[in-house]
């Protein structure tokens, strides 16, 4: 049986889930400034809920980012220490392809684009369409104004946008707007479709060493943040 543990905390919420063979449980905690304090004991309820010892994870998956520079930093660092202490190799998920994998499960959306808002007015923004059941990025994760975004042609009403990005679309073009027929404000990345998405890479053989665990920002400057 392959078990891959999955944590995320790039938002406000705090999340794990395992992954075991198709089956996916998850515990979600929206604990601002709290995801050093909250991380680890969660795991370790999920673990002891499945049953399953630490020691029998073949994989860690975590949300490399973008987000919560802190919360993405914090994730990085767990799940390094947890595949450094256990040898096994580790996975970093979009936390952008990770919103598009929900819209996608939860919404049924076949074009996705993931937005978060990343302050000074900018954009954490990519664009995913859904093809032969899986995802394929069309347009990479990248940060920008809003009023910068260009987008390939697409039919009006075709585009689910997805997450805190949401706030800006107004300074969106008309063009992408028009294309933009389904919103959804409130969701934020969980380690849940972190975790699907990670079995697929690990099945792919898309590993890192535990020394590669890198959180992934998209912009050079870090700026303080309230997560």
């Amino acid at each position: 049986m392959t078990s891959l543990l999955a944590l995320d905390a790039s938002s406000s919420a705090c999340s794990v889930a395992l992954w075991m063979d198709g089956h996916v449980i998850s515990r979600v905690e929206h604990a601002p400034r709290g995801h050093t304090r909250r991380l680890m004991p969660m795991i370790d309820a999920l673990l002891d809920e499945a049953g399953i010892a630490r020691t029998s994870l073949d994989a860690i998956a975590y949300g490399h980012g973008p987000g919560s520079f802190t919360g993405i930093r914090i994730a990085a660092g767990v799940a390094q220490g947890i595949a450094y202490g256990l040898g096994c190799p580790l996975l970093g998920v979009s936390t952008l392809r990770a919103l598009a994998q929900s819209a996608w499960q939860r919404d049924g959306a076949r074009l996705v684009m993931p937005a978060l808002d990343a302050r000074l007015g900018e954009l954490y923004v990519a664009l995913y369409q859904v093809e032969q059941e899986r995802l394929k990025a069309v347009m990479v994760d990248s940060v920008m104004a809003p009023d910068a975004l260009v987008l390939p042609s697409c039919t009006p009403g075709s585009i689910t946008m997805i997450g805190s990005g949401v706030t800006l679309m107004d300074r969106l073009s008309l063009d992408i707007r028009e294309c933009i027929g389904t919103t959804v404000e409130s969701r934020e990345p969980e380690a849940c479709d972190i975790a699907q998405l990670a079995a697929m890479d690990f099945a792919s053989g898309l590993i890192t060493s535990p020394e590669e665990a890198l959180p992934i920002y998209l912009r050079d400057q870090v700026v303080s943040s309230k997560h």
